[in-house]
């Protein structure tokens, strides 16, 4: 049995190198957990259906098109921007956090994997001046302070099968910190993924218009 079976089950059909890709991960990530701590250390034998395929379901609701430009804020060791990544080998990925030893951790990864559509810094997203298609992250803060954050990142033209936007994963009750967003879109991530961890899991999606 694989480690990554999960993602086996969920994404069926892709190519042997990616599904090599997702069976490293978590040999990486130990590896690396135990120098810096990305990754809860109660959370690493869970690796694959807490990180990886949580960042996974962005996918089920927008198949990057090829081009596509997606940046990832606040992406700590490299969520949900590296699976992302692995899935869609011809889109574009740009991974920021302003902890060094975060994005060292996504360097060497992304390295390891031989990934050539990822590239990671050390910034905030609000020093950025580049535009880009969608901007994702996962639970990085609350939605209107990255809202603010991320508001004129969007790329005026859209070409995927939905408009561009922020593709935020969330949980609990958004009731509140959604409020002010009416075009907000709330996907349940328990009619995409059986597992208890994804019922009280969301995506947010809010287009943006640049």
């Amino acid at each position: 049995m694989f480690r990554s079976q999960i993602i086996r089950t969920y994404f069926p059909g892709l190519s042997s190198l990616q599904y090599e890709q997702f069976e490293r991960l978590y040999e990486l990530y130990a590896d690396w957990n135990s120098k810096i701590n990305v990754i809860s250390r109660k959370d690493i034998e869970l690796l694959y259906e807490h990180h990886v395929l949580h960042s996974l379901a962005i996918a089920k609701v927008v198949e990057f098109k090829k081009g596509t430009k997606v940046l990832d804020v606040g992406t700590g060791g490299g969520f949900p921007g590296i699976p992302l990544a692995i899935l869609f080998p011809e889109t574009e990925f740009f991974l920021v956090d302003s902890i060094g030893k975060k994005i060292r951790v996504v360097q060497e990864i992304t390295a390891a994997l031989k990934l050539q559509n990822v590239k990671a810094e050390q910034k905030r997203a609000e020093e950025l001046k580049e535009q880009f298609d969608f901007i994702v992250c996962r639970a990085v803060t609350n939605f209107p302070e990255f809202y603010n954050w991320v508001k004129y990142k969007a790329s005026p033209k859209s070409f995927n099968k939905i408009p561009n936007g922020i593709l935020c994963l969330k949980g609990g009750d958004l009731d509140t910190e959604l409020a002010q967003f009416k075009r907000a879109k709330i996907i349940e991530l328990a009619d995409f993924f059986t597992e208890e961890f994804f019922a009280t899991k969301k995506l947010v999606y809010l287009p943006l218009k640049s």
